[in-house]
């Protein structure tokens, strides 16, 4: 599990290290990390040149011994110190004399740069001295390495108002920020320096957490005790929606999955094992809902929310049946059952009054708990908020899912997962990550390069990113 901790959780957290080791001692330790991870961008430090942009705070006093350290190993190390006079004066020390030098510009046929202008206290764009040293970078093409995050991104929301650092890595210590989610970062290193990070904060699932809550049949189950999962979705102007989502609860779990609408016949010509049913009254009974993809916004689909948020079942409601809900958000009120709701940007502005701004976080969160119910944001970051409780983020690290259908495949992926018994967030976080992964294989398949793909596509790759999860 990933944890993405608060700029304040991490000051927290090194104060009684900072109390009890020797002055210096967790910079160095950090620094050294850092090294480390240069080092290896670098593949041989010998004979490379490195320049570190330096600021007034502690972390251009890591970037500085940093430098050290690649110095002592052979690099040439050189040093734009924007504000001399508040620079990290034990960190200079060592840093000219291992060698290092000073520079007003970055030095010709430098193989790499060190952000370490601003750390985690920092806020706004560059200021313009360190700007134009980074215009310069970006003009002669030379990588960068940030040091805890890149300089003028938002520490909590990966957002950025003029310029800014864009590293190829960003190395952080401790425990990661919202900003390696959200922001512009590159690859990202966490460095372990030691500090106490309880669990919690925000999370994000990995492979072996969906792993470990994916639902998987044991020798007494049958197709009644893995979940069953109703799906009413589709209309004749939408069919397919239908198609996509019942067939990806079908291929999520072992269990059953029921489908009632108009889209029947269509239903069963590609996933026969699907019972279908013309409408919910003859549906029978279910563990959980799938409310809403294609369904239209009619009296007939209003009924076929109402419905379902009636029942004792966890519901999740997307696309048309969020539209109905907007106008009538009552129909969530104190219900008792699990509800997620599953909107894109479009439909979070006609649930929520506004679109999400720039801290999507609190955006989503808020909303969870004005409404008392679970709310996944979709996005090329995932954001899912429980009300008044955990956070979870997932990160696609790529945009193929941002594809027709694919909302649909998703649904789909998370009713199936809350008939068989996981908690909303889980279901939404698991589902989130199997989604993004089967996204990221129909996007490469049949490769040497990832190529634009769609939902049918996306689906058809559910059970073999399933594979490589379980």
């Amino acid at each position: 599990m990933r944890h993405y901790y608060s700029a304040q959780a991490i000051r927290d957290a090194e104060a009684p290290l900072l109390a009890s080791l020797p002055d210096g001692a967790l910079m160095r330790r950090a620094a050294f990390g850092l090294a480390v991870a240069i080092a290896r961008e670098l593949g041989t430090v010998s004979g490379k040149t490195v320049c570190a942009v330096v600021g007034s705070g502690d972390n251009g006093g890591d970037a500085l011994w940093a430098a050290t350290f690649l110095r002592r190993r052979g690099a040439a190390a050189a040093a734009i110190l924007l504000n001399p006079q508040r620079t990290h004066r034990t960190a200079l020390a060592a840093f000219l004399g291992a060698g290092g030098r000073t520079v007003e510009t970055m030095p010709d046929a430098t193989d790499l740069v060190i952000d370490g202008v601003v750390g985690i206290s920092g806020s706004g764009p560059l200021r313009p001295d360190a700007a134009a040293v980074f215009d310069a970078v970006g003009q002669a093409g030379v990588a960068v390495v940030s040091v805890d995050l890149p300089s003028g991104v938002d520490v909590h929301t990966g957002a950025t108002d003029g310029p800014h650092v864009r590293p190829a890595v960003t190395v952080t210590f401790g425990g990661l920020k919202p900003v390696h989610a959200f922001g512009s970062c590159g690859r990202v290193e966490l460095v372990d320096i030691g500090l106490d990070l309880p669990p919690g904060g925000i999370r994000g699932f990995e492979a072996a957490d969906a792993a470990a809550r994916w639902p998987v049949p044991g020798p007494t189950d049958d197709k009644y005790t893995q979940g069953v999962t109703g799906v009413m979705a589709g209309s004749a102007t939408y069919p397919g929606a239908a198609v996509l989502c019942t067939g990806a609860a079908v291929a999520a779990t072992s269990g059953m999955v029921r489908y009632a609408g108009t889209a029947a016949q269509q239903v069963l010509s590609h996933w026969p094992e699907v019972i279908a049913t013309p409408g919910h009254a003859t549906a029978g009974r279910v563990q959980a809902w799938v409310v809403g993809p294609g369904l239209g916004t009619d009296e007939t689909a209003a009924a076929a929310l109402c419905f379902a948020l009636e029942t004792d079942v966890p519901v999740l409601v997307d696309a048309d049946g969020l539209t109905i809900l907007a106008a009538h958000p009552e129909l969530v009120a104190n219900r008792r059952a699990p509800t997620v709701l599953t909107p894109h940007a479009g439909e979070f502005a006609r649930l929520a009054g506004s679109a999400p701004g720039t801290d999507r976080v609190a955006d989503t969160r808020r909303l969870a708990d004005r409404l008392g119910v679970t709310v996944l944001l979709k996005g090329n970051v995932t954001v899912i908020a429980e009300p008044e409780g955990a956070v979870y983020l997932n990160v696609a690290g790529q945009s193929w899912a941002a594809t027709a259908g694919s909302g649909d495949v998703l649904s789909g992926i998370i009713g199936a997962l809350l008939a068989a018994g996981l908690t909303p967030g889980e279901a939404a976080a698991a589902a989130a990550f199997a989604h993004a992964r089967a996204a990221d294989l129909s996007a490469g398949d049949p490769g040497p390069a990832s190529v634009p793909t769609s939902a049918s596509g996306i689906l058809a790759h559910l059970r073999t990113a399933l594979a490589s999860i379980l």
